[in-house]
């Protein structure tokens, strides 16, 4: 006797023909708490809320990583689809990097760096604030937000002659990247024209664009585009969990919206986020990841250490521990293997030593100027000496004469 199948056989107890199958299981989307990757799970519908509590991720066994219901997971139809462009971060994975004993870790971010660059060649930025103070956005850790009493006035925007000079000195000095950045929530169309006509008279110059603005409308990237500019900064700033404890008048998705149009506009992406706001080393593995996994990753990374300014809700922010800021480089480095990782603000507050280990690390870009939008940075003669004494070299720079040939010959840069 031909074996039946469970369908029908109960059809024959029930004297029925199993003519229509049981109503199928339906798909649950869930959401890890710790890793917030998204996955289906059967369920049947007879089955209550206490079967949503699923684990997850094999690899991590802690009650926070439990899986609970997304309510706007559920509302989407999409499949999660794996990252097409670079492996997919798990912030559980994130935080084992950060787990690494120091050297160790620095060791394998260093070979990530060897794979994909030079390691001795630094690429030179200047940013550059062309409107400043008065912003209406109250992020706690900016002294430029109108919420907050740094004695730091709003001023008009500047002069476009007086921007193309600052542009011309800063080619002179060796950056090969203009950043200029404006003190607004988003910028106003007639914004974008005054700032249209600035870019492209600092295009001329024959330097990368970069430019920092705010949340863009519709429209706006693919006008800052044309008008020749290359990047566009909007950073991630913090963990997308504790994002409304640091900022208060957008959300973590209003900064996603504005780099989904940056890239749609073919401009490359600066993002990168702010350490030292007394967040945990969690918290620093999910910055990271949420900028690993942007997809593609971003171009240019900025990793900033918090300056701690008088008047800001962060002002008495406890210090971070050096090599807790080199850790957070590394993993950078390491999960975003491609892309420039710039040593940003609070550079100024980093003993040379400190800086080397980062440039060990990974770290492949630094802000060249004596000033960081309204906070201080190291003067050029001290960037200069610093390169020299470690061996390293601007981007884009060309030795001259027999050290040239030397080094065509050899596949080794030399020393300028």
């Amino acid at each position: 006797m031909p074996s039946e199948s469970p369908l029908d056989g109960i059809a024959r107890l029930r004297g029925t023909k199993a003519e229509k199958p049981f109503a199928p299981y339906f798909q649950t989307r869930y959401t890890c708490r710790r890793c917030f990757q998204p996955f289906d799970y059967p369920q049947p519908p007879s089955l209550r809320r206490r079967f949503a509590c699923q684990r997850h991720c094999a690899a991590v066994n802690t009650k926070e990583h439990i899986m609970t219901v997304s309510p706007v997971a559920l509302r989407r139809k999409t499949e999660c689809k794996p990252h097409p462009t670079a492996r997919y971060w798990k912030k559980c994975d994130v935080e084992a990097l950060f787990g690494l004993p120091f050297l160790e870790l620095v060791y394998q971010a260093a070979e990530v760096h060897r794979q994909n660059f030079n390691p001795r060649e630094i690429q030179l930025s200047t940013l550059l604030s062309i409107k400043t103070g008065g912003c209406p956005e109250d992020c706690a850790y900016c002294p430029q937000s109108a919420h907050h009493n740094t004695n730091l006035g709003k001023e008009q925007m500047m002069d476009v002659d007086e921007i193309v000079e600052k542009a011309k000195i800063a080619k002179s000095r060796g950056a090969s990247r203009f950043c200029m950045g404006a003190a607004w929530r988003g910028p106003k169309p007639k914004d974008v024209e005054t700032v249209s006509a600035i870019i492209k008279a600092v295009k001329g110059l024959g330097m990368e664009t970069c430019g920092t603005f705010g949340m863009l409308e519709e429209g706006m990237a693919e006008d800052l585009k044309e008008a020749g500019l290359d990047y566009y900064n909007h950073n991630l700033d913090t963990d997308p969990d504790r994002y409304n404890d640091i900022i208060h008048t957008r959300r973590h998705e209003d900064r996603m919206d504005t780099l989904g149009k940056v890239r749609n506009a073919g401009l490359k992406v600066c993002c990168g986020g702010i350490v030292g706001m007394n967040e945990t080393r969690a918290e620093r593995a999910g910055l990271i990841a949420s900028l690993a996994n942007l997809d593609p990753q971003p171009e240019s990374v900025p990793i900033n250490r918090l300056v701690k300014v008088e008047g800001t809700p962060l002002a008495d922010a406890e210090d971070l521990d050096w090599t807790e800021f080199v850790r957070t480089v590394s993993v950078a480095r390491i999960t975003m293997p491609q892309s420039y990782v710039r040593l940003s603000a609070g550079r100024s507050n980093m003993p040379e030593a400190m800086q080397a280990m980062c440039f060990m690390a990974g770290a492949n870009s630094i802000f060249y100027g004596d000033k960081l939008l309204t906070t201080g940075n190291p003067d050029e003669d001290g960037d200069r000496i610093l390169m020299e004494k470690l061996n390293l070299y601007p981007l884009q720079f060309e030795p001259e004469g027999e050290v040239a040939e030397v080094e065509k010959a050899s596949g080794i840069k030399a020393d300028y």
